[in-house]
C-alpha cells in the first residue's frame, strides 16, 4: 500500500510547476524545524515562524534612522521582518533559514514583525 502512495506522490509532482514543488518542499522543511506557518500567524499575537530569507532592503526612516527589511518565506506566505535602526545583521542574507519570534502585526495585509528575536538555522536543515 505504501508503494502505491509513493507512486501517486511522484505522479502528482510530475504535473505541478517547479515553483509549486519548491513551495511544498519549503513548507515541509519549515514544518520539520517547527513554528507557526506564516499564513496561520494571528494578528496581534506573539508567534514563532521559520522560513528562508528571500530579500533584504534598507528603508530610510525619519531623522536618518534606517530600517532593515527582510522578506521571510515559508512556502505558505511571505512575512516582513523589520529591524529599526539597523543597516545590516551579520549572517542574514538571501537563502538563509531563520526562526523568528515576535508580535505579528498585519500592515497593509502583510504579516510583519518589528525587531524580532531570531536564530539562524543551518543552510541545509536535517530531515
Amino acid at each position: 500500500m505504501g508503494h502505491k502512495r509513493g507512486l501517486a506522490k511522484v505522479a502528482a509532482r510530475l504535473v505541478r510547476s517547479p515553483g509549486a514543488i519548491e513551495r511544498e518542499e519549503l513548507q515541509e522543511t519549515c514544518a520539520r524545524i517547527g513554528g507557526t506557518p506564516i499564513d496561520k500567524a494571528p494578528d496581534g499575537c506573539v508567534s514563532e515562524c521559520t522560513g528562508t530569507v528571500q530579500c533584504l532592503s534598507l528603508r530610510p526612516r525619519g531623522n536618518d534612522a534606517p530600517a532593515l527589511v527582510v522578506d521571510l518565506d515559508d512556502g505558505s506566505r511571505t512575512m516582513n521582518l523589520i529591524w529599526l535602526g539597523r543597516r545590516k545583521i551579520a549572517g542574514i542574507e538571501p537563502g538563509v533559514f531563520l526562526t523568528v519570534r515576535g508580535r505579528v502585526l498585519y500592515r497593509h495585509g502583510v504579516p510583519t514583525i518589528f525587531n524580532p528575536i531570531y536564530e539562524i538555522k543551518p543552510s541545509t536543515p536535517a530531515s
